[in-house]
């Protein structure tokens, strides 16, 4: 998982989650090209790996983030359709579970 998140940091400056899921290859582009086009009713139904384990990866990731002092940023996501509607990223729609799958870490280099 570091070497995900160190690789997607190094490219744009800034990690999210979905950058951990696609290089750990428990999630395509396809699906998420299907989930952003609102064809998929939440994130976590298209991820190639049990619940578990995907919030096992996300705690450590987010632990990781904090420990390198990347800096949160909420990130809005929504779904590229007419309505706009905001995307879905849990089966359970929990705010604290979505709030932690669209933080962006930004590195210090980027304002």
């Amino acid at each position: 998982m570091v070497e995900v998140a160190e690789a997607a940091l190094a490219e744009r400056q800034y990690v999210s989650a979905i950058d951990v899921l696609l290089g750990l290859g428990w999630l395509t582009p396809l699906h998420v090209a299907a989930w952003r086009q609102g064809r998929v009713d939440c994130l976590e139904r298209v991820v190639q790996c049990n619940l578990t384990r995907t919030s096992t990866a996300m705690k450590l990731f987010r632990r990781w983030a904090g420990r390198r002092g990347l800096r949160p940023s909420e990130t809005a996501y929504v779904a590229r359709t007419r309505d706009r509607r905001r995307l879905r990223f849990s089966k359970s729609g929990d705010s604290d579970i979505e709030r932690h799958y669209s933080t962006h870490w930004v590195g210090p280099g980027l304002s």
